[in-house]
């Protein structure tokens, strides 16, 4: 096979199969949106990634799931949770500075429902993809460490001690939430990096 032929073959390859992966990226982000506008996430920020403040942003955590942890038993749908959440925010920033200060900081914090950027992000057998999502976001001090994600709606936060694993409760009541089509791709949500490396390849 000439030269020519093989650049020209080599660039037909690479057309299509970057066409491909266009099409199933702009698919992946389309689910990605209808997940999001189903489900409120928990985004908790820590001053910096010091061994002493990354301890303190999980005991933050904790202190907020204490707190929430019977209301987001009780609310039935994603409206009535954001409903709780902004009612709660002062309560929310007032536990996260008691706790703050109990452990002899004087960092700031700010709690407000916001839109953000996540990661892709596995709960148990469940990865959520990666994109914006509405979300309860905590921030102390400066924010600038290591962060913590959570889903609160459907509860899959303040369940266990282990705190990132569904149990069958929240495992029902994410599948009510979502559709089927939508509830397989997070089930199945792994694949969604092995197809957007190869896009990300092509770009």
């Amino acid at each position: 096979m000439k030269k020519k032929s093989i650049i020209g073959y080599i660039t037909g390859v690479l057309f299509v199969t970057a066409a491909v992966a266009g099409v199933f990226y702009g698919k992946h982000s389309m689910l990605q949106q209808q997940i999001a506008g189903k489900v409120l996430r928990f985004h908790v920020l820590a001053n910096s990634n010091s061994e002493k403040d990354q301890e303190l942003k999980l005991k933050v955590r904790d202190a907020i799931g204490g707190l929430l942890q019977e209301e987001m038993a009780q609310v039935e749908n994603r409206e009535e949770c954001v409903r709780c959440i902004t009612e709660w925010i002062p309560q929310i920033e007032q536990t996260a500075a008691a706790v703050i200060k109990e452990n002899g900081y004087e960092y700031s914090v700010c709690a407000r429902l916001e839109e953000t950027d996540f990661p892709v992000k596995t709960y148990g057998a469940f990865t959520f993809p990666s994109g914006r999502y509405e979300a309860l976001r905590v921030t102390i001090g400066e924010g600038a460490g290591e962060n913590w994600w959570c889903v609160l709606y459907p509860n899959m936060c303040f369940e266990n001690s282990m705190y990132e694993v569904i149990d069958e409760h929240g495992e029902k009541v994410l599948k009510e939430v979502l559709d089927e089509k939508e509830y397989e791709a997070v089930l199945k949500g792994g694949n969604y990096q092995i197809r957007l490396r190869l896009f990300d390849f092509f770009r």
